[in-house]
């Protein structure tokens, strides 16, 4: 008897379609999976004859052949274990009626019968809609994250028995789909994100990061021991604005395949931050490793990737961030396959000037050798400094700006000034895929930053006598556009170029030839 089920797999943050094809015949007491399976697919044969068994179904002992189509692609994961039963129990007629054709089953099967929790489900449920497929069983446990998705029927299960149930019309009347849930309900504060109003001085600094955060534009901060590089790099996250649903959708799609996606919630709803450790691996920041997950530049995607000490990480992880900071992309080539994974993130650097942190302080002396400055500087290296839209320094905090009792201004009002800058990109880019000034293409560029006579001039002066490169250029334009939009200007006045260009002059000053 044959049996023909539809399951669905993953390749990076994509959804294939997987038929499950099970042929039971005479012979020997086996089952045998073909398909290009890992040893996760392989090993379902266990789980599914167990948890068929402990379910109270009967197990026919005969031969199964179970075929995952197509068989050129690598399938990973005990995401087919609920369609392999699924298609085992319809061979052997337990399975009465032929509804579950009309379903694609994810989810991994127990020993004792129930459905447990699988990776990816949201990616794979969105391609799926997106190819026609309309009628979907998973996991309860994933349940949360399968509520964004409308316009298609999501059945959230426990166990084998009570699928076989419903399949069979015994249950329908109980189990209803998934009820939608609206993107704002998803959407709380976080009360532990830092305040800028905590911060004391550093005005210039503020500004760059409130620049930063309307644009989406890498920003780098140099300065000595203290000065209150992280505490600024961590109040950024307070000031960044609210992700858009399409934004949203992308981020929990790369945390879902990742699995660290919040269950609870189903749904990234605030800009991710993430920090990782100086001693942290290349795979582990551009991703790949036996399976290909995410690494950490896409799971900064659509947010922050905070590096602090800059140049204590290892050179050939520096490097592997030209790609994403140019493309928003990352590609991860391994022997199996070949995955490209978004990683549009806000770069975030912090360092100091030397291996002591007081080069060219006005307070302390530096006690380094020029040969060991220019070798701490030189991990960071020019094509890396001309991907930095934003280059500020921060100088060592006065007492008297300590001890003022004044209050800063808070995050919350730094925020509305982004969230409105933001909104003005929003509508800019509406017919495209750009959310934000820092990604504009070219032709965008010539569109939205025309430089009037005087700023033309101001800019071809900047261009001789700092040497910028072609990517420096683009890039000062775009942080240009940025500040006219935080000033409500529609054209990019001179002060709006003068001060873009301000923030390109460190790069001469530290890594000067």
């Amino acid at each position: 008897m044959l049996s023909k089920v539809l399951g669905f797999g993953l390749v990076g943050i994509e959804g294939f379609l997987v038929q499950i094809e099970t042929d039971m015949i005479g012979g020997i007491p086996s089952i045998e999976i073909v398909g290009l399976g890992d040893t996760a697919v392989k090993e379902a044969k266990e789980r599914v004859k167990s948890g068929i068994r402990n379910s109270g179904l009967e197990f026919p002992v005969k031969h199964y052949t179970v075929n995952l189509a197509p068989a050129d692609i690598k399938k990973e994961g005990p995401i087919f274990d609920l369609g392999i039963a699924i298609g085992i129990l319809s061979a052997s007629l337990q399975i009465k009626t032929k509804t579950y054709k009309d379903f694609i089953f994810i989810g991994e099967l127990s020993l004792d019968g129930s459905i447990k929790k699988v990776r990816g489900v949201l990616p794979m449920l969105i391609s799926a809609r997106n190819m026609g497929f309309k009628k979907f069983v998973i996991p309860k446990e994933n349940a949360e994250e399968a509520r964004f998705i409308d316009g298609i029927e999501i059945f959230a299960l426990s166990t084998l028995k009570e699928t076989v149930d419903f399949l069979n019309g015994e249950n329908q009347e109980e189990i209803k789909p998934l009820e939608t849930k609206s993107f704002q309900e998803a959407i709380k504060s976080d009360e532990n994100i830092l305040d800028f109003e905590n911060v004391k001085g550093q005005a210039q600094a503020k500004r760059a990061l409130e620049i930063a955060a309307a644009g989406g534009h890498n920003v780098l901060m140099i300065g000595p021991p203290g000065s209150g590089k992280s505490m600024l790099a961590k109040c950024f996250a307070g000031i960044l604005p609210d992700l858009t649903f399409e934004e949203a959708l992308e981020v929990t799609k790369i945390h879902s395949v990742a699995g660290e996606l919040d269950l609870k919630k189903g749904i990234v709803s605030k800009r991710p931050f993430r920090s990782p450790h100086h001693t942290a691996t290349t795979i582990s920041m551009t991703g790949g490793g036996a399976k290909s997950k995410p690494g950490e530049v896409s799971l900064a995607h659509n947010g922050v990737l905070f590096l602090d000490e800059f140049p204590e990480y290892s050179k050939q992880m520096i490097e592997t961030l030209r790609q994403p900071l140019e493309d928003g992309t990352i590609t991860v080539s391994r022997v199996n396959q070949t995955i490209t994974y978004p990683s549009n993130f806000t770069l975030v650097a912090s360092m100091n000037p030397c291996p002591c942190g007081y080069y060219g302080s006005k307070d302390r002396e530096c006690k380094c050798s020029p040969v060991q400055i220019h070798k701490y500087l030189s991990r960071i290296s020019g094509p890396i400094m001309d991907r930095i839209d934003i280059q500020v320094e921060v100088d060592s905090v006065k007492f008297s700006e300590l001890s003022s009792t004044g209050k800063s201004e808070s995050s919350a009002e730094i925020k509305k000034r982004v969230d409105k800058a933001r909104q003005i990109q929003l509508e800019r880019f509406k017919n495209s895929k750009n959310f934000s000034n820092a990604k504009m293409t070219v032709p965008q560029m010539k569109k939205f930053c025309p430089l009037s006579p005087e700023c033309t001039r101001l800019m071809e002066q900047a261009f001789n006598n700092l040497k910028l490169s072609a990517r420096a250029h683009d890039r000062i334009l775009k942080v240009a556009r940025t500040i006219a939009d935080l000033d409500g200007e529609k054209e990019i006045k001179p002060e709006h170029l003068a001060e873009a260009i301000s923030y390109r002059g460190l790069d001469r000053k530290y890594w000067s030839v």
